[in-house]
């Protein structure tokens, strides 16, 4: 009886491809700024040169700046060009891209219903269908401004029966979702005053990232993990977020935010949610997100008067990496006594049947010594050593690391016995890496909001529930006085007493 066909990755490609979405009007406000230029042009521009756009389209950007159209144009065209490869850049896919292309400054509220009905004869000329996507990309500050401003301009509205070929209205908020559990329920609370939970997209690239999407399709597809998918076989999970580079040019933003508001409220607990869900009963969005969800819920509340058990704080001084580099306190837009964390190691624990007493090391930070993003399984070791006499007393047990970035891959570490003649045990790696042509996080994102897609959103309910975990955390780690910051160098692994979190459990962490 013949086995089961294994497809190559380039047939897989093919069979593999995203459908192109309906037709579209995106409305970006906050088109001027740093995100745009960095990440929402250069995604377009690659969905475009993919063929993942349809044909047609009308992208309005907004912002408060005075310009025109061919000014905004040129500015688009700098930022896609400067992000492409050498060589890599396509003028006649760009132009495509660009001959779609509008700009409208953006100035009192009344401006929004103008903007509206400004658009609607390019809407029609496009035939656009009615489908609109508005996509805030603007300052936190902002978000609730543009969202009650939308509402009352009527932009939330909907045939009611969806149109014949779509007429739907989606909002995508960016992170950060608030900066506590109350700013976080005001937010949505004002959303939905306006927009139904199905029109509402918060958004976290991260949960983009193919290894991130395939957590649950490696969990659930393949029945040898499954099984040993808790406290039974695991010892530990490491999440890691680590990054090279300082705070760039987020100078004032991180001072107001700080590493827990700006990494560990979205994506580091995100990744933990899909890491640690129960199987849903079917593979739709509302029972994956409820999934998720429930995970939020069950973490086990932080005990404040305890804080050094599980919460490790620290902020970079000067250092190297590629070069000599300042210390956070000397980057433009930083106080000189500024007691922000740049860098966290936080231990949770996850109180339900599968996890129980398994704990979750969770850790971020800029200006460490590489840029590492990764979900570590490690799994409990062999009962019995029968191989003391060949390899001492221990052996290493095996591990799952599915690989975020730099690259994109998973790596399964066994034991096997090395060739030769002496019996010599060592690890194996079992490894695959995604191709470098898969579609960039942002990309994903967009082309989900185009087709309806809330499965990578975080909802309402989970969007609390971290908030509800860290609020309390943050809130008394934001009136503390930091008297040892800076307390790790540049270019290093962050604090020791990080690694002294996990040494008092028997621990470490996974090299960097």
């Amino acid at each position: 009886m013949a086995g089961p066909a294994v497809l190559e990755a380039g047939a897989q490609a093919e069979s593999c491809e995203f459908e192109r979405p309906k037709p579209f009007s995106l409305f970006i406000f906050g088109a001027t700024g740093d995100l745009t230029r960095r990440k929402i042009m250069p995604s377009l521009y690659q969905l475009n040169t993919l063929s993942l756009l349809p044909g047609h389209f009308l992208i309005v950007g907004s912002g408060r700046k005075s310009m025109s159209t061919e000014e905004f144009r040129r500015q688009m065209r700098a930022a896609v060009l400067s992000a492409q490869p050498a060589g890599g850049f396509d003028e006649k896919k760009w132009q495509e891209l660009a001959d779609r292309l509008r700009y409208m400054p953006m100035g009192s509220p009344e401006t929004y219903a103008g903007m509206l009905a400004k658009c609607a004869p390019l809407e029609g000329r496009y035939g656009t269908c009615g489908n609109r996507i508005f996509y805030l990309a603007v300052p936190p500050s902002a978000f609730e401004d543009v969202i009650t401003n939308l509402g009352e301009a009527g932009a939330s509205a909907e045939p009611p029966d969806g149109g014949e070929n779509g007429g739907y209205s989606h909002i995508v908020v960016e992170k950060p979702f608030g900066r506590d559990l109350e700013s976080a329920k005001r937010l949505n609370s004002l959303l939905r005053k306006y927009f139904k939970e199905e029109q509402i997209y918060r958004m976290d690239h991260f949960l983009a990232k193919e290894t991130v999407q395939n957590i649950l399709m490696f969990r659930f597809a393949n029945s040898i993990f499954e099984p040993v998918w808790n406290n039974h076989f695991i010892d530990h999970v490491q999440i890691t977020a680590a990054e090279a580079i300082g705070i760039e040019y987020r100078g004032a933003y991180f001072e107001e935010a700080g590493v827990l508001r700006d990494m560990f409220q979205n994506h580091m607990l995100h990744l933990l949610a899909l890491t640690a869900m129960e199987p849903p009963s079917a593979f739709t969005t509302a029972k994956v997100r409820s999934e998720r969800a429930k995970v939020l819920g069950s973490i086990s509340r932080l005990d404040l008067q305890k804080m050094n058990e599980f919460l490790i704080l620290g902020q970079y001084g000067r250092g190297r990496t590629d070069g000599e580099v300042p210390a956070y306190r000397d980057e433009p837009g930083v106080s000189r006594l500024s007691n922000t964390a740049t860098y966290a190691a936080l231990k949770l624990e996850v109180e339900n049947w599968r996890w129980r007493g398994v704990p979750f090391y969770l850790r971020s930070g800029k200006r460490l010594s590489g840029r590492r993003g990764e979900i570590s399984i490690h799994f409990k070791p062999v009962p019995h050593t029968l191989f003391r006499q060949y390899t001492g007393e221990r052996i290493e047990p095996n591990t799952l690391t599915l690989c975020i970035q730099p690259e994109e891959k998973m790596d399964l570490f066994l034991q096997a016995k090395q060739p030769g003649s002496r019996i010599c045990l060592g690890p194996v790696r079992l490894d695959y890496k995604y191709s470098k042509g898969a579609t960039a996080d942002y990309a994903r994102i967009l082309l989900d909001c185009m087709q309806g897609d809330q499965m990578l959103f975080a909802c309402a309910e989970e969007v609390e529930a971290s908030w509800e975990l860290l609020s309390p955390v943050i809130g008394k780690t934001d009136s503390m006085e930091m008297k040892d910051f800076p307390n790790y160098a540049a270019g290093s692994s962050g604090p020791a007493e990080a690694d002294a979190l996990l040494a008092r459990d028997g621990r470490a962490w996974d090299p960097l």
